[in-house]
Order: structure tokens, then C-alpha cells, then sequence
């Protein structure tokens, strides 16, 4: 901390005045937040009342509450990583959120964000009947996240949970045992199908490393603490979607689903994949972050990439 943070820090006595103190850092380091919260202020409420131990649902009763010197101390110490070190906030708690779904994460595995999570929360309406999914596919599981949610959203189904991190899988495992749901969630190191023989699923989910080139280059350095793997794309971002939109007709059951995510990509995708007739589905980020292709679809255009 700079000699005029620690001056100025000395006289934060109250959690209303470490939450302005930290705002202000906040906003004067230019971070960007894209990781679970969406301001200078959400970031700040939520890093304060993790580190004080308080609900994270309710701040107000605690705005005037005074601090211990140890506790002014240990969210003085977390803000300061925040701003200099450029570190998304579920690195610095250890935890991210999926609506009331809470994951362990850290630097091994891509922060918990996926708009398919919206999509799960819904029990995937309109797209699939819930009562026929019998088998469920997460591909690129990262942190286990989707996986996690599809099982408690399908609690008939069984679900594999695939990445080519064997690291990412050490973090899903402590998730789906957090959980306890080792006995319908199988974890599987794999680069994509490979390793899962001739299975087929009712219900296919990915959010797969979709970033293009130029984007990774401007990426902020809060993503920069992500593993690239998950987020490199290639040129057009689309390298892993080409190879799941090639190899998915095998492996959806007849009336499967397959829904991908691809963030600000949808431009390229349109672009490589014009004959494809993709149907875009809304999330809370719009219509340009997620598709959805049914198994006939899929089969008739035969791929449907240039």
C-alpha cells in the first residue's frame, strides 16, 4: 500500500467507510469487472463482507458497525491485491458464484460465468423435455460448474464432465464432492469426445475457449490470471466449435440438443457456419451469446462449416 493509502486508511473506522475507501481504489485503478460483478461498488460490497465473514446478502445492519484493527487490516490487504495486482475477486476469496450455486475456484480453472448457467436455471425450456434427459454432457467443465447444475436441475440424469485439464479436474472434483454428487457426475480427462467412447447424450452443453486472436490481445490483465487455455479460440475464436459441431451428430440420442456458448463471437460463427440453421437463445447478456441445434439439424447439414 502507497504512504498515502496507509495514511489515508488510518482513519477508516466503520464498514461504510472501508466500502467507500475501497470503491475509490477501485475506480481510480481502472479495473475491469466481468468476472461476477458488474461495477466498482458490486466488486467492493462483495470483497468486504467475504472478508468480514458477514452475509453476503445483507449489508445494511453492518454499514456502521466498526472494525477491529485486524479486520480493517485484512480488507485493506484484499483491496490492495484487487487494485494493484489486477486479480478477479473469486481468485482472491477462492469462491464464485452461479446464482445460489457457490464453486471453490482458483488460478487452475476459468472463473464461473457461463450464460448457459441461465439456460440450466430454466431447466433448458423450451429446448428439451426435462422428464426425457437421461444422460448430459459437459464439455470443457472447467470447475465443474454446469455440470454441477445440470445434475441438481436433472436429478434422473447422469452427467460426464469432460476437460483436457487434468488440473481443472482436481478443482471440479472438490466441487462435485462438495456437492455430493460423485455418483452421478463423472469426471473425465478428455480433448473433447475422444475418451468417451460411443456415448451418446440427451443434452450436450459447452462453453469452450472462444476468444479470436485480436481479442486475446486486448484481453484486461484481470483475464490474464485465467488459464489461456480456456479462453484462446484461435484466429476466428471458433477452433474447439468446429470441432464440436463436427462430432456432436454422433453423439446426441435422437432427439438430443446441443448448446454452445460463444460470447461476442457470433458475427464468426454466422461467417463460418452460413448454411447451419443456428437458433441464438436469450440470456441476460441478449441473442448473440449462446445457440442451441437440435440433433436432426445437426445431422441433415452435415456440419454445415466453410
Amino acid at each position: 500500500m502507497k504512504p498515502a493509502d496507509e495514511q489515508a486508511a488510518a482513519t477508516l473506522s466503520t464498514v461504510r467507510d472501508v466500502l467507500r475507501y475501497a470503491v475509490s481504489r477501485f475506480r481510480r485503478a481502472g479495473l475491469a469487472f466481468g468476472h461476477g460483478s458488474v461495477d466498482a461498488w458490486d466488486e467492493a460490497v462483495y470483497l468486504v463482507l467475504h472478508t468480514l465473514h458477514l452475509p453476503l446478502d445483507r449489508l445494511d445492519p453492518f454499514l456502521d458497525a466498526r472494525l477491529t484493527p485486524d479486520e480493517r487490516d485484512a480488507v485493506l490487504g484484499i483491496v490492495a491485491r484487487r487494485a494493484d495486482d489486477r486479480i478477479p475477486a473469486a481468485y482472491l476469496t477462492g469462491e464464485a458464484w452461479l446464482g445460489d450455486f457457490r464453486f471453490t475456484v482458483d488460478e487452475r480453472v476459468i472463473v464461473p460465468r457461463s450464460f448457459i448457467a441461465e439456460l440450466l436455471f430454466e431447466r433448458m425450456a423450451p429446448w428439451v423435455d426435462p422428464d426425457r434427459i437421461e444422460r448430459v454432457l459437459d464439455l470443457c467443465t472447467g470447475s465443474g460448474c454446469l455440470a454441477i447444475i445440470a445434475a441438481e436441475t436433472f436429478p434422473d440424469a447422469r452427467v460426464d464432465a469432460v476437460d483436457l485439464s487434468r488440473d481443472a479436474l482436481d478443482v471440479a472434483r472438490i466441487n462435485v464432492d462438495d456437492y455430493a454428487l460423485g455418483d452421478r457426475v463423472e469426471l473425465i480427462e478428455s480433448d473433447l469426445f475422444d475418451a468417451l467412447g460411443g456415448r451418446r447424450y440427451d443434452l450436450i452443453v459447452s462453453n469452450p475457449p472462444y476468444v479470436n486472436a485480436a481479442s486475446m490481445e486486448r484481453l484486461p490483465d484481470e483475464y490474464r490470471h485465467e488459464p489461456r487455455m480456456a479462453l484462446a479460440g484461435g484466429a476466428d475464436g471458433l477452433d474447439v466449435v468446429r470441432r464440436i459441431l463436427a462430432a456432436a451428430p454422433d453423439r446426441l440420442s435422437d432427439d438430443g440438443v446441443l448448446v454452445v456458448e460463444v460470447g461476442n463471437e457470433r458475427p464468426h460463427v454466422e461467417a463460418a457456419f452460413p448454411d447451419l440453421p443456428l437458433t441464438w437463445v436469450s440470456t441476460s447478456q441478449g441473442d448473440d451469446a449462446v445457440f442451441a441445434l437440435d440433433a436432426k439439424i445437426l445431422r441433415e447439414a452435415g456440419g454445415g462449416a466453410r
